[in-house]
């Protein structure tokens, strides 16, 4: 069993969302540990990221406010992960600070399937060309 983590959670503490998340996942594996299992499992959270390039992702994500947001949920108090999206080098820094990718062995990439395929290969592109890199993804 491994641990897959999206971007939403109870908000047990009113920190950020990612701060909240890396936690989640350290317990998780500290259960893990705990109940004896011998294999480490493996453990992926979710993010959308858009490396801001061009007019057109400018467009579509260049208004982002860059926070988390509240909400209720089954009249569960809820925090909902930010979208990350900024021109590369900013969006290079952002990423480096949140705790869950860092805690995470995979990060799984969302993309906006109603922008279509081919823009969506860019969404992936820009990450793979401009972001990746710089932080050691492969």
């Amino acid at each position: 069993m491994n641990l897959q983590s999206s971007t939403l959670k109870a908000d047990e503490s009113g920190e950020p969302f990612h701060v909240q998340q890396a936690k989640q996942i350290r317990a998780y594996r500290e259960a893990w540990k705990a109940a004896g299992h011998t294999r480490t499992p493996r453990v992926s959270v979710s993010r959308s990221i858009f490396a801001l390039t061009d007019d057109r992702d400018r467009a579509y994500f260049g208004r982002d406010g860059g926070g988390d947001q509240i909400g209720v949920i089954d009249n569960m108090r809820a925090v909902f992960g930010r979208s990350y999206a900024a021109e590369p080098e900013r969006l290079i820094e952002q990423l480096r600070a949140d705790e869950a990718i860092a805690e995470a062995d995979t990060l799984l990439l969302t993309v906006p399937n109603q922008l279509g395929v081919d823009y969506n290969a860019h969404v992936l592109e820009n990450i793979l060309r401009h972001v990746a890199p710089a932080l050691g993804w492969r």
